[in-house]
């Protein structure tokens, strides 16, 4: 009787403990990882989404980038993360959604919590300035009439996977270089090392200053500040690729742990400063947040990747 009142009391203890620790969030620094480089687009926007939420929370966001294979490699670390609401990830949901279905990768779709949709990041093909081609189609033409193979350097498995069925459609060689963001990409594109390149947002600054230029939009439609750039559909390839950012977190967040943060996003999805920042400083497209939206994005396009996935 002794033994199972003081396992009753530990019981009640942590109880006790959880509830005070979930009351007291945050009572430390949080961090955001973030997939890309510093000075990638993505990066940019973690970078503004901590200060903000940080000022809400009432403690310092860190931002940790971590590199690889597209949001996998971040993925994979977070999911290792104690769901305590101090490590999180500010990423694009393919890494959730549609690499699971190409790659042999330690965690699901499942491990994670989907807080919010955050931006839309604007995306598209681009090369040197001083090439011979103005889309992607007049790329393939020019390597397929000079029989080389065309260097790419993609930026995840989606892209990287689009660009591989065009080329095998339009009867052109590849050669494959993955990336760590955008930056490496405009490095690598500007360098000469890549005719062609996938890259977000960050494309528009790089085509303003006249380094590169657009060769097709990879969203469903034409990016508005570059209208004149046809999209790979009216290019004539079945093709569409999008970097959908979202607010992601280890599974098994406690409730008053997870009201805070959705309560936090809230504040900063009806800020007309941050969607500013979003939409007018960093060119990315908006999107509706809350946990709702996001959770069932993330079902949908996990879903959708598995039915193609199926067809290959």
């Amino acid at each position: 009787m002794k033994k199972l009142l003081m396992i009753g009391l530990g019981l009640m203890m942590a109880g006790v403990i959880t509830s005070i620790n979930a009351a007291e969030y945050p009572n430390r620094p949080i961090t955001f990882m973030t997939m890309t480089q510093p000075g990638a687009q993505i990066d940019r926007l973690t970078r503004g989404l901590s200060q903000r939420m940080s000022k809400i929370l009432g403690q310092p966001i860190n931002v940790k980038n971590v590199t690889g294979s597209h949001g996998t490699v971040m993925a994979t670390e977070l999911s290792k993360s104690k769901p305590n609401g101090y490590s999180l990830g500010v990423t694009s949901l393919t890494a959730y959604t549609y690499a699971p279905h190409h790659a042999k990768l330690i965690y699901k779709p499942d491990d994670f919590d989907y807080l919010t949709l955050v931006a839309l990041n604007s995306s598209g093909f681009i090369s040197k300035k001083d090439k011979p081609w103005n889309t992607l189609k007049e790329a393939f033409a020019w390597h397929k009439k000079n029989n080389k193979a065309m260097v790419a350097m993609f930026h995840g498995a989606d892209d990287r996977d689009a660009i591989i069925r065009i080329a095998k459609k339009e009867g052109v060689k590849l050669s494959l270089i993955p990336s760590k963001g955008g930056p490496s990409v405009i490095k690598a594109v500007t360098g000469g090392h890549a005719s062609v390149g996938y890259v977000g947002a960050i494309l528009y600054k790089h085509v303003e200053a006249g380094s590169i230029k657009l060769i097709a939009a990879a969203l469903g439609d034409r990016l508005p500040p570059i209208p004149d750039v046809p999209t790979l559909r009216e290019q004539g390839y079945d093709e569409q690729v999008e970097m959908i950012v979202a607010l992601v977190a280890p599974k098994g967040l406690d409730a008053g742990t997870k009201a805070k943060l959705l309560a936090a996003a809230n504040k900063l999805a009806n800020d007309k400063e941050t969607q500013e920042f979003i939409t007018g400083n960093l060119l990315m497209r908006p999107v509706k947040w809350g946990e709702a939206h996001a959770d069932n994005t993330a079902k949908e396009l996990y879903k959708t990747f598995g039915e193609q996935a199926k067809m290959k």
